[in-house]
């Protein structure tokens, strides 16, 4: 028994050495990302109803027009806010969405039912090792995951098109009130990586 007490000692479980691998990389937090908030309410996910600011750039905070949007351009990294309270749900970076407008046209048939006037949101983190998706390519059309180099079609419902990512971002319904992107029904799908069972 004392055998095994030692080997614990210095061989920790694997569900604790995730557990360490993933306390480390949260001082790697990408740009425009806070730390994790213990307020229930700014941790939630975006609620229906809410509206989306900037998470970054320029004018960090205000809130997005759909005239913002233009076709074929890179995607705006958003925070929900709740219009009435003012709270931005930033209290977790797996709130983080990645905002962008589209050809109408191009869209697949579910992609359609969630989109509003070509703007398609999506979750920004990656499915594969929950890095921000923050690249852009344009040539192609698809979202890119810098960290392991996951791509994603957001015309096809954010389908994996390359890389290590088990499937597609989760994508946020939306419609426009007011000319403003406004979330129409929560996450469709699962918000970053799929947590390993022991």
């Amino acid at each position: 028994m004392a055998a095994f007490s030692r080997w614990c000692a210095i061989n920790p479980p694997r569900r604790q050495l995730l557990r360490l691998a993933a306390a480390a990389t949260t001082g790697l937090l990408p740009v425009g990302a806070r730390a994790e908030s213990d307020d229930p309410k700014r941790m939630m996910r975006p609620q229906v109803g809410d509206l989306l600011i900037r998470a970054e750039g320029d004018n960090p905070g205000a809130v997005i027009a759909a005239s913002d949007l233009k076709p074929g351009e890179a995607p705006i990294i958003a925070w929900a806010i709740d219009p009435k309270t003012k709270l931005h749900r930033d209290g977790s970076r797996l709130n983080q969405v990645l905002l962008l407008r589209l050809d109408p046209s191009a869209l697949g048939t579910v992609t359609q039912t969630h989109a509003a006037d070509g703007l398609v949101a999506y979750s920004a983190i990656c499915t594969h090792a929950q890095c921000t998706v923050t690249g852009w390519l344009k040539d192609r059309q698809v979202l890119h995951c810098p960290c392991h180099e996951s791509l994603y079609d957001p015309r096809h419902d954010a389908k994996v098109v390359g890389g290590p990512a088990p499937r597609p971002l989760a994508a946020l319904p939306l419609k426009i009130a007011d000319g403003k992107p406004e979330v129409a029904k929560s996450f469709i799908g699962k918000v970053g990586m799929t947590q390993p069972t022991m």
